[in-house]
C-alpha cells in the first residue's frame, strides 16, 4: 500500500475549484482504503445472503472460533465468500 500524504502547504484546489492532481490522488487512496476496511457484520454465513464486491470483509456476530471472519473472494453478487 502506498501512503499518499498532503503537505500542509499544498494547494487543495485549482483556481477553478477542481481538486489538484495530488488532492484527487489522496481522495482516491482514502476512498479505496475506507472501502476495503469497512467490515460488514451480521449473523450467520454471508454465502448466498450478503451482496458485496471482492475484498470486502464480513464478520459473523454469532460465530465461534474458526468461523467468524469471511472475505469476498470473487464475483459481485451474494456468492464467492470464503471463511478466513
Amino acid at each position: 500500500m502506498t501512503i499518499i500524504a498532503l503537505d500542509r502547504f499544498d494547494s487543495l484546489a485549482e483556481q477553478s475549484g477542481t481538486p489538484t492532481e495530488r488532492t484527487a490522488e489522496w481522495i482516491e487512496a482514502m476512498t479505496r482504503q475506507i472501502n476495503f476496511n469497512t467490515v460488514i457484520s451480521g449473523t450467520g454465513s454471508p454465502e448466498g445472503v450478503v451482496t458485496a464486491t471482492p475484498r470486502k470483509l464480513y464478520m459473523d456476530e454469532n460465530g465461534t472460533a474458526g468461523s467468524i471472519l469471511y472475505i469476498k473472494k470473487s464475483g459481485t453478487g451474494n456468492t464467492g465468500w470464503i471463511l478466513v
